[in-house]
């Protein structure tokens, strides 16, 4: 297998391995940094805000929603992307160290689990209201709402899309 291809498939973790590779890296003093969403396709803004995410710590962390979760969330014609093609492009974007997918609607049991030293969203959200901030700050983390880039959004793609058919 080719050795970059290897390194992606590497970012992708089962949430067990996940909380492993969160403990070590924490043990070593760095900072981790966790955020989610259904990132479906994959747009300017949504590299924007990850990479204004990775930028406040050591490490980041995309908890991507699965394809049950994104169907119930969105309705039954997302997500456009499958759920393997998301976690792989994500994966390959040098600043995100770790994708691990949640079924769940929302995803607080995986922070959870991770117990993550920065909680980020996109600016539509208060950090007051960011699922997992109550979790977070109880271990002594930090909740950011990071700025909402306007005009970029998956559901606005798929309505260019749709209109040029």
């Amino acid at each position: 297998m080719n050795q970059n291809f290897q390194q992606v498939k590497d970012k992708m973790q089962d949430w067990k391995t996940a909380r492993q590779t969160v403990q070590t890296w924490q043990q070593r003093g760095e900072e981790v940094v966790f955020t989610n969403g259904c990132f479906d396709l994959l747009h300017y803004g949504h590299v924007y805000y990850l990479a204004e995410a990775a930028s406040l710590g050591n490490r980041l962390i995309v908890g991507l929603n699965g394809d049950a979760s994104i169907q119930r969330l969105k309705g039954e014609h997302r997500p456009i992307k499958e759920q393997l093609s998301r976690e792989h492009v994500l994966a390959s974007l040098a600043f995100v160290d770790l994708v691990v997918v949640f079924e769940q609607d929302t995803p607080l049991d995986l922070i959870s689990l991770l117990l993550p030293d920065i909680l980020v969203k996109g600016g539509d959200w208060q950090p007051k209201d960011i699922v997992g901030s109550d979790v977070v700050m109880e271990h002594g983390g930090v909740v950011k709402s990071l700025a909402f880039i306007e005009g970029y959004s998956t559901t606005r793609l798929e309505q260019k899309i749709l209109k040029s058919q």
